[in-house]
């Protein structure tokens, strides 16, 4: 059937009732040729809620077209046989009026895929590649936890890229995997080149995160360690890679999680008894992790089963920092006690962390000299030196330090 297809920015002009008009001529040309489906990208742009903003003042023209859209969506017959689909990643800010009941009711949320999911969105970028008989479609999606479908089929190009570099005849699994690390840690900079004092620092800081991660029962599997500068500004990255996609996280997993993220300032504290710049991203995730715990997962004895922060922030852009500062519903003498819980969650996460690196002095100073001769060390590698064994076929890395 006839399929019309329009970005909601093609309806907003400077002109007065242009908008308008553009509405009323699509619908009359759907209803021409019904039945017809009509689509509607990026329906944020025209249907953003009226009056809403610090400013609370209305865009007339953008209101006279958003009027105009609800009164064909509400004149419809359903004889006529037009259907109307429209797609946003920001639903937290459309007009009420246009997802009540009898208009854009019925919503279908488009989240990132599961495993299962993964592995038929390879399978659909993957015939466009030559694949070496060693490539399985499962196992590079159990390598990509949280990945889009777009961050699919970028992997797919890049292993192609790095295979075609190579002048290979066909795309190996060790093509994908590193191109896994380049998205995740991005490019390698070899030419950025480290003094010995900072090489040292940056090792000794990447085999803290390494080792507390190894030490700490439950959390993922430490899949590289690498001193070889990626990216802007990561001297060095530690990669972790989940064993199976996770949806749920009970407080000692995200203690554990702030322990390894702490690593490599208390390797630096334990080696050099100084403290560096590099653990700024560290202490940054950290200090998110804990306010968190206390304000939204209510995690705190003192404060209790309280949510004292509202999460203003769109549920399909979860890293998205809400637009405009919330009033908060709570006094200062409560403020003080949450900045109070969280410097004591993070320092006893550190002194946690220092004191299982202290009982392993003398195998952070082994496996940190290694690092330094070989510059990265894999997953094996990391088994042989500590004397772990590791099952081969767990997957994944994606939780990255960079520094």
């Amino acid at each position: 059937m006839p399929f019309f297809s329009i970005s909601g920015s093609e309806f907003v002009e400077m002109f007065v009732g242009v908008g308008a008009a553009r509405v009323r001529d699509l619908f009359e040309q759907a209803r021409a040729k019904a039945p017809a489906i009509i689509f509607i990208d990026e329906l944020d742009a025209l249907g953003r809620a009226r009056g809403a903003g610090p400013m609370m003042g209305g865009h007339d023209e953008k209101e006279q077209t958003l009027n105009q859209l609800l009164v064909e969506l509400d004149g419809f017959d359903p004889t006529v046989g037009v259907v109307l689909l429209a797609a946003t990643n920001r639903p937290e800010i459309l007009d009420q009026a246009l997802l009540r009941a009898g208009r854009f009711d019925r919503q279908v949320l488009v989240d990132r895929p599961d495993k299962q999911g993964r592995i038929q969105i390879l399978h659909v970028h993957m015939r466009k590649a030559r694949l070496a008989e060693d490539v399985d479609a499962e196992k590079v999606a159990a390598l990509t936890p949280g990945f889009t479908g777009a961050d699919l089929a970028n992997l797919v190009n890049e292993a192609t890229l790095l295979a075609t570099r190579r002048r290979a005849d066909a795309v190996t699994m060790d093509d994908f995997n590193n191109a896994v690390e380049r998205i995740v840690a991005g490019l390698e900079k070899r030419n950025r080149l480290l003094n010995p004092r900072e090489r040292e620092v940056v090792a000794y800081h990447e085999m803290g995160h390494a080792l507390v991660a190894m030490a700490l029962p439950g959390s993922d599997t430490v899949h590289k360690v690498s001193i070889i500068p990626r990216g802007i500004g990561a001297l060095g990255y530690t990669i972790q890679r989940p064993t199976e996609d996770r949806f749920l996280m009970t407080r000692e997993e995200l203690e554990n999680k702030m322990a390894v993220l702490l690593g490599g300032r208390a390797a630096e504290k334990i080696v050099f008894d100084h403290l560096s710049t590099g653990a700024a991203d560290d202490l940054a995730k950290v200090t998110d992790i804990a306010r968190a715990m206390i304000m939204r997962y209510g995690m705190s004895e003192k404060l209790g089963h309280v949510a004292l922060e509202k999460d203003q922030r769109s549920f399909l852009t979860p890293n998205q920092m809400a637009a405009y500062p919330q009033p908060r519903d709570y006094g200062e003498a409560t403020a003080d006690a949450i900045d109070g819980e969280v410097r004591a969650i993070i320092d006893g996460a550190f002194e946690r962390t220092i004191r299982l690196l202290k009982e392993r002095r003398d195998l952070l100073e082994r496996t940190a000299r290694r690092l330094l001769e070989k510059e990265t060390l894999d997953e094996a590698e990391l088994a042989a030196l500590t004397g772990t064994t590791e099952d081969a076929d767990m997957t994944v890395p994606i939780s990255l330090s960079t520094h």
